[in-house]
């Protein structure tokens, strides 16, 4: 863990500060349009909206000031037909003046530790194919690229 930072898990309570992180992380509309519609999409994650969250495996890193710096959401099974049947992070995010310190490392990892610890051996996500930072960090923690040669269903 970097300095300066602790783990815990997400929790309902901290739906609002998420959602803040949330729109500060992206740029103007890439996620979302307006702090508002942040916190609606954090809140519909813990709804189960993408599916069941998965707290152990969902840490929020707070600063000594407890102020959210990243954030990992899990949820035991995504809901789309074109994802693996498997854990999944639905999201990954950093305020921008907490990038570069290795928190998105941090948070894939402990991400992948709690999923194995509940021995499960995979753990998915969708990266943007011209996302060559984030596709790099994470196949540099093992993770390949996975087509699916039929849509799951359900």
């Amino acid at each position: 863990m970097p300095p300066g930072y602790t783990a815990r898990e997400c929790r309902r309570d901290d739906i609002h500060a998420l959602g803040h992180l949330y729109f500060e992380a992206y740029d103007p509309g890439q996620a979302c349009d307006s702090v508002a519609e942040a916190v609606a999409d954090i809140e519909a994650s813990f709804a189960g909206q993408y599916g069941p969250l998965w707290p152990e495996a969902s840490p929020l890193l707070v600063t000594d000031q407890q102020q959210p710096a990243a954030a990992i959401m899990v949820v035991e099974r995504a809901p789309w037909t074109d994802t693996p049947d498997c854990p999944f992070i639905i999201e990954l995010f950093t305020a921008r003046a907490h990038r570069r310190r290795g928190l998105g490392r941090w948070l894939i990892r402990a991400a992948m530790d709690a999923v194995a610890a509940a021995g499960r051996d995979q753990l998915a996500l969708r990266v943007a194919s011209d996302n060559d930072p984030a596709r790099g960090l994470y196949r540099s923690l093992g993770f390949r690229e996975w087509t699916p040669e039929q849509p799951l269903t359900g």
